[in-house]
C-alpha cells in the first residue's frame, strides 16, 4: 500500500502568451489542455506549464501543458529554447497523502503537526509560496490518476517540503494508528505442486500493490499440514489491510485458475482462522467463484498489470488460455 507520493510540479511562465505558446508546443511536442485535466493526467515528478501575462499572482489559467518530464529537465529546455519569457513562478511542492476515512481528523492531525493552516487544493495553490509545501489527502489509491476533485482537503506548511516530506515519513505510522487503528492483520499462503512460487508471488504481490490492499509486514517459507501426517512447503505473507478479510481472499481467489486451469492454492486466514471459499457468496461451485472473482479482479488492476499478469499467466498454463 503507497500511503504518501509527490504531485506534480506547477510552473508559471509569464510574457508573451502566443508566443510562449507556441514555443511550448514546438519545443515538448504537446498541446495545452484543461488546467483541472493537465492536473488530473499527471504523474508523480511531472511538470505542468501555465502560460499567463506578467503578474505577481498564479492563478492557474483555463489551459494548462503537461510535460511529462522533471521540472529541472524542462526549465532548461525552455530556456536554451529562448521563449519570450519575462518571469517565472513556481508553486509549492505537492505531497500527495492517501488516507480511506476520517479525512477531516486527518486534516487536523497534519495541521497540528507540521503547523499548517487547513484549506481546500486551489486555494492552497493560489496562496502558497515557492518555498512552501502542500499536503493534498485523497481517498483515492495513489497509483491511478487524481485530480483536483480527488482533493478532500489540503494544508499549506510555510515549511521547506525535503523537511516535511522527511518528518512525514517517520510520522506517518503513527499517525495512521491514532487515525484507524482498527487493522486487519491476515495471513496468505501459497501452495503450488509444481513449486512455481517465483511466479505466484510476483502476481501476488503485483495484484496487492496495483490494488492498494495494504501493508506487507513478513514473508517467508513455512509448512502447512493438508492432512495427517501429510507435510508440504508453502509460502506465507502477513497483511496489513483497511479491507474486509473476504474482500481480499475475494480478490486473491482470481488468481488461482486460468480458466478451468488450477495454477494454484491461496488461502487466507483472517484471526488464524481460514477464510473458507463458501463464505464468499452463493456460488455453485469452485469455477463459477472462480470466474467471479477473475472477472470482479480484472476490472480493478491496471493496464500495465493486467498485461504482465496473462504474460506470467501464459507460461504457467499455455494450454488454459
Amino acid at each position: 500500500m503507497r500511503l504518501v507520493r509527490f504531485g506534480p510540479s506547477i510552473v508559471f511562465l509569464m510574457g508573451d502568451v502566443e508566443g510562449i505558446k507556441e514555443g511550448v508546443r514546438a519545443t515538448f511536442g504537446v498541446n495545452g489542455v484543461p488546467a483541472d485535466e493537465a492536473i488530473r493526467r499527471s504523474s508523480e515528478f511531472e511538470t505542468v506549464l501555465f502560460v499567463t501575462p506578467p503578474s505577481d499572482s498564479t492563478v492557474p489559467p483555463e489551459e494548462g501543458f503537461l510535460i511529462r518530464r522533471d521540472a529541472k529537465v524542462v526549465l532548461s529546455e525552455v530556456v536554451n529554447g529562448k521563449l519570450p519569457i519575462e518571469k517565472v513562478e513556481a508553486e509549492s511542492t505537492i505531497i500527495l497523502l492517501h488516507i480511506p476515512e476520517k479525512v477531516d481528523d486527518a486534516l487536523k492531525l497534519i495541521a497540528e503537526r507540521f503547523g499548517g493552516e487547513v484549506m481546500g487544493q486551489m486555494k492552497a495553490l493560489s496562496v502558497g509560496e515557492a518555498g512552501d509545501t502542500i499536503i493534498g489527502v485523497t481517498k483515492k489509491k495513489l497509483n491511478s490518476p487524481i485530480g483536483p476533485e480527488d482533493i478532500e482537503g489540503a494544508v499549506l506548511v510555510r515549511r521547506y517540503f525535503l523537511d516535511v516530506y522527511r518528518e512525514l515519513l517517520i510520522d506517518l505510522p503513527v499517525m495512521l494508528f491514532k487515525l484507524l487503528p482498527e487493522w486487519n492483520e491476515l495471513t496468505i499462503k501459497i501452495y503450488d505442486t509444481e513449486k512455481r512460487y517465483e511466479e505466484h508471488i510476483e502476481r501476488l504481490m503485483m495484484v496487492i500493490e496495483d490494488l492498494d490492499l495494504g501493508f506487507i509486514v513478513g514473508e517467508g517459507w513455512d509448512w502447512d499440514y493438508p492432512r495427517p501426517f501429510m507435510r508440504v512447503p508453502v509460502y506465507k505473507l502477513k497483511l496489513l489491510t483497511w479491507e474486509k478479510p473476504e474482500r481480499v481472499k475475494f480478490l486473491l481467489k482470481g488468481l488461482e485458475y486460468r480458466g478451468y486451469k488450477r495454477l494454484c492454492d491461496i488461502d487466507v486466514f483472517a484471526g488464524g482462522k481460514k477464510i473458507d471459499w463458501v463464505d464468499l457468496g452463493k456460488y455453485r461451485s469452485k469455477f463459477e467463484l472462480a470466474k467471479a472473482t477473475r472477472e470482479e479482479l480484472e476490472r480493478h488492476l491496471s493496464g500495465d498489470v493486467l498485461k504482465r499478469l496473462r504474460e506470467i499467466e501464459e507460461r504457467l498454463a499455455p494450454e488454459a488460455g
